[in-house]
């Protein structure tokens, strides 16, 4: 094995490993805290966190600019003093944006626990996108082992105090939202030691970089933008439910989408990981890498569905109170397939190749297509059975149109793949809405064999590829 496929293997070891303490960790509070916690309370909860997905576009792209200028570069060759200055300044930036944030919060005529709620993602905001830059600078230097740490940081800390406080009988939401900033505060403190020689430079080394700070943002803003719109895509849609349904059936729904999004942990993991070693690799290999990498992301994705069915049965039996919204896990499950592939194949050499106009067009066409499905399933007809199939709909129409800009670029054909693709997904919905379970099960089953006997050519010849690769 070549020293570059030794490297890899042992980033991904540290990126796996940490993300299955989050994984483990997220599970859990998935399964315990809906238990615990009344049903507002964890619907406001779920507000919280949503509302948290959204925080990291208010620091307008300068740390994506940082992502996709200096991704693939040295750690000890990085420029200690502009990076110092960059960090000031985007810390000065996030104090003076959640102050006018807390501050605003006041002025408005809010319920009590949404303005908590508010000035919370205020706090969180300044926190996350601070500790952003210095994750950021990790990934792209190939520092996985601190990335790693400070995502085990974050969640273990969260998972320790909310057994304390579930230990001393305190069950409130707030509480749990209070161990949530801790947990993030204290992953942001290791991230600045881990990144010492660039956070606590001497104050003469600062200087105002206006010109960094526009090349930062005016590169990362498009990506920004395209990260911002991608949460959209669903986010308009979840808003749409808690503006015309109760905080009841957000939570429920939310409840859903994070069981199904569970896989997305490993997803995100790998993707850190290629995007510094895409960087680094000659134009000419990345069409033949693509098809191999496709292929072991689609095939293990399309038999990780087969869990739906013991997933579903399991979670009936331990929160029977949202026996109703697992029903609802049929229609979204397969999502992961389709944000698995966009996350970790095609946004990655999107982002290698500097497409990030293309990635940001996509996106958009999407959301104005997730605005029109929720105004018309939501204020017209009101459906929640429509509106939460769209939120699968959106996803494979998002991931199917980048995927076919990204093959002409490559010159590439995967058409047929991408009908198979779509084949096996309304298979498996169809399987899983309509049929009794042990029917549903055996019937997915035999279906993902069809599939794989139709693959069977292209997965041995991956293989092979793979072999190859790890010799040379």
């Amino acid at each position: 094995m070549n020293k570059k496929t030794l490297t890899f293997i042992k980033n991904m070891s540290y990126a796996i490993s940490s993300n299955i303490i989050t994984l483990i960790i997220s599970t859990l509070v998935i399964l315990v805290l809906p238990k615990i916690l009344g049903v507002e309370d964890y619907g406001y909860l779920q507000l919280y966190l949503f509302y948290c997905a959204y925080v990291g576009f208010l620091h307008f792209g300068w740390n994506d600019g940082i992502y996709l200028r200096y991704g693939g570069a040295e750690y000890f060759n990085l420029n200690k003093r502009l990076f110092f200055s960059q960090f000031l300044m985007l810390t000065s930036s996030q104090l003076l944006i959640g102050s006018l944030i807390w501050l605003f919060t006041g002025i408005l005529n809010a319920s009590v626990g949404y303005s908590f709620i508010i000035r919370m993602v205020a706090i969180s905001m300044v926190i996350v996108n601070i500790r952003i830059m210095l994750v950021y600078i990790l990934q792209i230097t190939n520092r996985i082992k601190e990335y790693a740490r400070i995502t085990i940081i974050d969640r273990v800390t969260y998972i320790i105090l909310v057994i304390i406080l579930l230990f001393f009988g305190i069950d409130n939401y707030k509480v749990i939202v209070f161990a949530d900033l801790i947990g993030k505060l204290l992953s942001l403190m290791y991230s600045m030691y881990c990144c010492r020689d660039i956070v606590f430079c001497k104050m003469n080394s600062f200087y105002i970089s206006i010109s960094e700070t526009i090349s930062n943002i005016s590169v990362g803003i498009k990506l920004m933008l395209a990260n911002f719109a991608s949460l959209l895509i669903i986010g308009i849609v979840r808003f749409g439910i808690e503006r015309n349904w109760d905080i009841t059936t957000f939570g429920k729904i939310s409840l859903t989408l994070s069981i199904s999004n569970l896989l997305m942990v490993f997803i995100n993991a790998i993707g850190i990981i290629l995007f510094p070693m895409l960087r680094r690799t000659s134009v000419k290999n990345l069409p033949k890498i693509y098809l191999t990498l496709r292929i072991i992301i689609t095939i293990p994705m399309f038999g990780l569905l087969i869990f739906y069915y013991p997933l579903k049965l399991a979670l009936s039996a331990w929160l029977p109170n949202y026996v109703e919204s697992f029903t609802y896990m049929a229609l979204l499950f397969p999502m992961c397939v389709y944000e698995g592939k966009m996350a970790l194949l095609i946004n990655t050499y999107l982002k290698t190749l500097r497409k990030e106009k293309m990635i940001l067009i996509i996106n958009l066409a999407t959301v104005v297509l997730s605005l029109l499905l929720t105004l018309l399933f939501t204020i017209l007809f009101k459906d929640l059975l429509i509106i939460t199939l769209s939120i699968v709909v959106l996803l494979a129409f998002r991931c199917i149109l980048a995927e076919v800009l990204l093959s002409k670029v490559l010159n590439v054909k995967i058409i047929n793949n991408i009908i198979q693709e779509v084949i096996m997904v309304i298979c498996f919905i169809l399987t899983a809405w309509f049929l009794t379970f042990w029917i549903g099960f055996m019937t997915y089953i035999l279906s993902y064999c069809i599939y794989l006997f139709i693959r069977k050519s292209k997965v041995i010849q991956t293989v092979k590829h793979v072999k190859e690769i790890s010799r040379s």
